[in-house]
């Protein structure tokens, strides 16, 4: 099997296709990325192709005639200048009454071509059995040349930035937080939350994912460590306000409480090192054809995937799982949470710090929100702990909150009059916690972003 040529179209055709490549810049834009000259057959329609290629990459716009006269004047073969000058007449010259079906038939030609590339490209692939990377190469093969949108015009569209529908996002249960993060976790965004083993941490999501179907969100659940039936119990648990380890003995309550509630939840359990991004998104978009269209992923927990790396250095594979998992929000417009380790230095400090972050720091670039649930063993004994605000795109970040955090139920409060910023006097009202945060005020003056919280903390 082999890429094949135009020249099944005739030569009226190819001409058609250079005119329309030569005069209308955004069919060039719209198609540069599934071009090749390798379509073309006829020497000077390749000479052509490629000329208005290299221009395009370099300019980021058509050649003009006067471009095309220089570079021809450069051939040494005249029997071919001769032959490419007749080609560009006729191109310059051809009628733009059938333009549009001929660019939409070139389209679906240079589709199918790139489709066919991507397959011959995997029978390699095939034999190593890395069937997530021929997904990956079928799936660009069928998306390229679709994408006409160019961007956000900044010059144009500031209206546009303003909206108030601009930002989709999903509150948190922490009123506190919602506020740095301006409404909640938006469409595209990945949040972590950072701590030791048996701090909290799924817990943490089974809040999250919980306090969005009490308002009326859709959610979907990825579990890679504890059984659908465990995590659904975590859920009945959270719902009720009764311990898990009692909860069987609370059928009734579950059972009126469950079936009204505003939202719905999926938990889909994945084998632990077997799943991979690819999988995620596959199910995700399955449940969106079924009619579940989810407002909120949560991943329990990215570590565990597996990465398209098969061979390299751990920090390699965990880079790619957290780029995989990022894209996959922004593709899909969804927020996701998950949670990860701290390193051995991270378990033993009273404020996890971003420093901290187990395996690699650039989980912490990767992610739009970053915090850090702190408990030690008395804080698990008494019920404590400490959240931590590592790292938030969208303002301020370096806070530390004293919380209450009930890993029977799944609720947690974060006390914001327990709030400490560096290098700064407390607001009146405020209990300083005695730590020691670092501080970046880049969304809300501090005074006023202190007395917000102040007011939520009434």
């Amino acid at each position: 099997m082999t890429l094949q040529t135009i020249d099944q179209y005739g030569t009226g055709f190819q001409i058609k296709v250079i005119s329309a490549l030569l005069t209308r810049k955004e069919f060039l834009v719209n198609i540069h990325d599934l071009l090749t000259d390798e379509y073309f057959s006829n020497q000077g329609h390749k000479w052509i192709i490629k000329q208005i290629l290299d221009y395009y990459y370099k300019y980021h716009t058509t050649p003009s005639m006067e471009v095309l006269k220089v570079e021809l004047k450069k051939l040494t073969n005249e029997v071919l200048q001769v032959s490419i000058k007749e080609q560009l007449k006729e191109a310059y010259t051809s009628s733009d009454d059938d333009l549009e079906y001929v660019e939409n038939e070139f389209s679906n030609f240079c589709r199918n071509q790139q489709l066919k590339r991507a397959l011959l490209n995997s029978v390699d692939l095939l034999n190593a059995g890395d069937y997530d990377s021929i997904r990956l190469l079928v799936n660009n093969a069928l998306k390229a040349g679709q994408d006409k949108n160019l961007g956000h015009e900044y010059n144009k569209d500031t209206e546009s930035r303003y909206r108030e529908d601009n930002r989709s996002f999903v509150p948190t249960p922490w009123e506190h937080l919602n506020v740095l993060l301006q409404g909640g976790l938006g469409g595209g965004d990945l949040g972590i939350i950072f701590g030791n083993p048996g701090g909290g941490k799924s817990w943490s999501l089974v809040a999250l994912g919980g306090h969005a179907v009490k308002m009326g969100y859709n959610v979907l659940h990825y579990t890679l460590e504890l059984g659908e039936d465990y995590v659904g119990r975590r859920y009945d648990a959270f719902f009720t306000n009764q311990p898990v380890q009692n909860i069987a003995k609370h059928r009734k309550e579950i059972e009126a409480i469950v079936p009204n509630l505003p939202g719905n939840l999926i938990i889909k359990e994945f084998a632990m090192g077997k799943a991979t991004t690819s999988m995620v998104e596959s199910h995700i978009k399955k449940c969106i054809e079924l009619d579940f269209k989810p407002d909120l992923v949560i991943i329990d927990y990215i570590d565990l995937l597996r990465s398209k790396r098969l061979k390299g250095e751990r920090k390699d594979e965990v880079d790619d799982l957290y780029v995989s998992t990022k894209g996959l929000a922004r593709e899909l417009n969804l927020p996701v949470w998950s949670v990860s380790q701290v390193n051995r230095a991270g378990a033993k400090d009273d404020v996890i710090e971003g420093d901290k972050a187990a395996g690699s720091y650039d989980k912490m670039m990767i992610s739009d929100f970053a915090m850090s649930l702190s408990r030690k063993r008395l804080d698990k004994t008494n019920g404590t702990g400490r959240v931590h605000i590592m790292k938030n795109r969208y303002g301020m970040d370096g806070m530390t909150f004293n919380a209450k955090i009930d890993t029977s139920t799944g609720h947690i409060d974060i006390n914001t009059a327990e709030m400490h910023y560096e290098d700064s006097e407390p607001e009146q009202g405020f209990k300083p916690a005695g730590l020691q945060p670092n501080t970046n005020f880049d969304f809300m003056d501090k005074k006023l972003l202190s007395q917000k919280f102040f007011e939520l903390g009434k």
